[in-house]
């Protein structure tokens, strides 16, 4: 599975968070994984340890956002866009491995495919905001 794909799993999961309790997400998580055809054992460890980093940063990433998109707050925002919004801040910002520009094109691409009309150019710009200082 490439790194695509994951991301895009991992962005699944995250958003899954904001309609589950934390109590049911272990089952949550059991179920989508089980759900995976040819499922890799390492494809799983790595998408559940980045799903859990973006957790463990969320304050911050939250704080990051919430600071770069002025009239635009994180509770204001559309699940979707704050779901590839989270991830790619992670990335930015905690994750060494995945370049600045691949980080903000795969966002971009997440809420293209699964947000608004608008989605696209609105990630772009904030994350455009959050990589000029990182």
């Amino acid at each position: 599975m490439g790194r695509r794909e994951q991301r895009e799993h991992i962005f699944k999961l995250l958003f899954m968070t904001q309609f589950n309790s934390k109590e049911e997400m272990p089952q949550q998580l059991s179920l989508y994984f089980e759900s995976l055809e040819d499922l890799k054992e390492e494809d799983q460890a790595y998408m559940e340890e980045k799903y859990q980093h973006v957790l463990e940063h969320l304050k911050e990433i939250d704080q990051i956002l919430n600071e770069h998109s002025h009239g635009w707050k994180t509770k204001r925002m559309s699940r979707v866009d704050l779901t590839a919004l989270r991830l790619a801040v992670y990335e930015l910002k905690y994750d060494p491995d995945v370049p600045v520009g691949v980080a903000i094109n795969e966002a971009v691409e997440l809420v293209k495919r699964f947000g608004g009309e608008t989605s696209g150019s609105f990630v772009n710009g904030i994350l455009g905001k959050v990589a000029e200082e990182a």
